[in-house]
């Protein structure tokens, strides 16, 4: 039994309340009663995995089924660790208390690259071996999914399969599968055997990977049978698929302590960065009526006070304003608030920010991405200067003081001028704020600009193009400081080296495994968190595994290479890709996908066109 170790620990630690389990709606089962136990991994906080929806989506769906039990695990804390290996603690489950070397399945959600480190210690925590070549029996199988398993290359030495694309039909088929090799007897090699023929289920044990003497990669040979090419699973009608009418309530502050919508998969934008955009092709949303329906059942089961509406463009949703207007009958009533982020700049207007203002107080958030136009026609934003000071003089107007805008660092084709014209753009707001005859009484204007570094990313136009060295990063970030001019403006931005590292392991190879390993060993773990982030380790353990992080970060290449992931279907062809890396390089736009199709590819997936007529 852990619970006699567990309670001594938990007077020692910050924040117990991430390790104890039995919040509301959470799901108690009897062993006995079933033939499936899947631990179901978040490699970050407790606080930031109970935010995610994917696993409360998933966490459920597993649940609704009698014979499978479906529990939650995520990475303790650095003083929670400390003491769990000082007291010979396995890492367990929220729900049992068991450890998650008993499960059948352990799976991990894979939202960001900085957390395959947390997937490793997580393993070892558990006393299950790193390497799944070490693991030879069926449990328990290690498995993972999300949006870092569109390159799962740098994790193939570790996890036994992965998921591509929507989990919710690929995870009870994996599933079904599992149970009939426990019943059978079969190896965990009969099973994965079987298992790569579900579609959208990659194994990486069977498929051989060849280097040439230039480091790049030769050929990808699929073996035992395996499919040549694996596709993503997309649910096709969003209003059928199975989603929760409850979540489990933390007794501690979340990330996200609100109830979440999800108003529709993809995004009709094709914003030449944004991975997110492309992996999730193509567009489908839910009706106003499912929407709110699923809003009610939350709210009532949960006893939150805020709804979140959550897709990447919310404002894009065509049924927004029906769907406003029958949300809000409940929500005024009720007294809960909406929460509406991802709102497009060029579709932004007054009736919108009516709705917003009814529900939100706090400022607005934009995102123009770049501060000059070129870029923006770069970067395919399709959002003009006047489109942005038109959105936030409707703000201003409108009562907001407050405006946070949204920029990327270290765009392709990017020049110090371009980096300049971030502020530049800033200030041009904060003196359209002080032109405005309506503008709030009595107020001062704040902009707040948030900078990102930009990393280049799989399945994107972007994906052949050099990260800028981590010496340019501050040069550019240097820039940015000495071309603000008042104190209107507050700007803030990442930290290079955790972006350099992202870069690396966004596009790498196998290859990068024994760094994860060597760098895991080292103490490395928590990478996205500034206080546990060792970059110097990290050094230190690609010098040790003869690895240079820039062959991955820096080098831009050429169309006709063979990438890591190009044995995976996204639904987005290569050549739809390259033709937006040219029109990208000749600062070129493409009109969205609801103005005119640009033969992505993604329609294959739908059977059929993404739009009618």
């Amino acid at each position: 039994m852990l619970q006699p170790k567990l309670e001594r620990i938990l007077a020692r630690v910050q924040k117990p309340g991430r390790y104890t389990g039995g919040e509301l709606n959470s799901v108690m089962k009897r062993k006995e009663d079933v033939s499936l136990r899947f631990a179901f991994c978040f490699p970050d906080t407790y606080e930031v995995g109970m935010s995610h929806l994917g696993m409360k989506i998933l966490y459920s769906l597993l649940n609704e089924q009698p014979d499978i039990w479906c529990e939650r695990v995520f990475a303790p804390w650095i003083d929670f660790e400390a003491e769990m290996r000082k007291e010979n603690l396995p890492l367990y489950a929220l729900e049992s208390l068991d450890p998650v070397g008993e499960f059948d399945i352990v799976g991990f959600t894979l939202q960001y690259e900085l957390s395959f480190t947390n997937v490793l210690n997580m393993l070892d925590l558990a006393g299950i071996p790193l390497k799944s070549a070490d693991r030879s029996k069926l449990a328990p199988l290690i498995v993972a999914g999300g949006p870092c398993a569109c390159n799962p290359e740098p994790l193939a030495d570790f996890v036994d399969l992965f998921m591509l694309g929507d989990g919710e039909e690929v995870i009870l088929e994996l599933c079904r599968l599992y149970q009939q090799a426990k019943v059978q007897g079969w190896s965990k090699q009969e099973f994965l055997e079987k298992a790569c023929h579900i579609p959208g289920v990659y194994v990486p044990s069977l498929y051989d990977v060849s280097y040439q003497e230039d480091g790049t990669i030769q050929a990808v040979t699929p073996l035992q049978g395996a499919p040549a090419t694996v596709t993503k699973r997309i649910i096709k009608d969003m209003d059928s698929v199975y989603y929760p009418d409850k979540f489990v309530v933390p007794y501690i502050e979340t990330v996200h302590d609100r109830a979440i919508l999800e108003v529709m998969r993809g995004c009709i934008r094709g914003c030449r960065f944004c991975q997110a955009g492309f992996l999730y092709r193509p567009l489908r949303e839910k009706s106003p009526h499912t929407l709110c329906r699923q809003g009610k059942d939350l709210c009532e089961s949960s006893g939150y006070e805020e709804i979140s509406l959550s897709s990447l463009s919310t404002s894009d949703y065509s049924g927004i304003e029906p769907m406003l207007t029958e949300m809000m009958a409940y929500t005024e009533q009720n007294h809960i608030n909406m929460a509406l982020p991802s709102l497009r700049i060029d579709n932004f207007n007054e009736e919108l920010m009516e709705k917003i203002k009814a529900v939100r107080k706090s400022g607005l958030t934009f995102a123009p991405e770049a501060g000059t136009q070129r870029m923006r026609d770069v970067i395919n934003k399709n959002i003009t200067e006047d489109e942005v000071m038109k959105s936030c003089r409707i703000a201003f107007e409108g009562g907001y003081a407050a405006v946070k805008l949204y920029f990327m660092l270290g765009l392709p084709t990017e020049t110090m001028e371009d980096v300049a014209g971030i502020i530049e753009l800033a200030q041009r707001v904060v003196d359209l704020f002080y032109s405005l005859p309506d503008k709030p009484k009595g107020k001062g204007v704040t902009v707040t600009i948030s900078v990102a570094t930009f990393v280049p990313k799989p399945f994107t136009p972007f994906q052949w193009e050099p990260q800028d060295t981590m010496e340019t990063i501050h040069l550019k970030q240097h820039h940015l400081a000495e071309t603000i001019r008042t104190k209107k403006i507050n700007c803030n931005w990442h930290e290079g080296k955790t972006s350099v590292l992202e870069g690396v392991f966004a596009r790498g190879d196998r290859r990068l495994g024994a760094v994860m390993e060597a760098a895991f060993r080292k103490g490395c773990r928590f990478d996205s968190w500034s206080e546990t982030f060792q970059y110097d380790k990290w050094m230190e353990a690609f010098e040790e595994c003869g690895v240079d992080p820039a062959f991955y970060a820096n080098r831009r290449r050429s169309y006709e290479e063979i990438l890591p992931w190009d044995h995976l279907d996204y639904g987005i062809s290569k050549a739809f890709l390259i033709r937006e890396n040219e029109k990208a390089r000749a600062a070129k736009t493409t009109p969205n996908c609801r103005q005119q199709c640009s033969g992505c590819g993604a329609n294959k997936l739908k059977g059929g066109p993404c739009f009618d007529d």
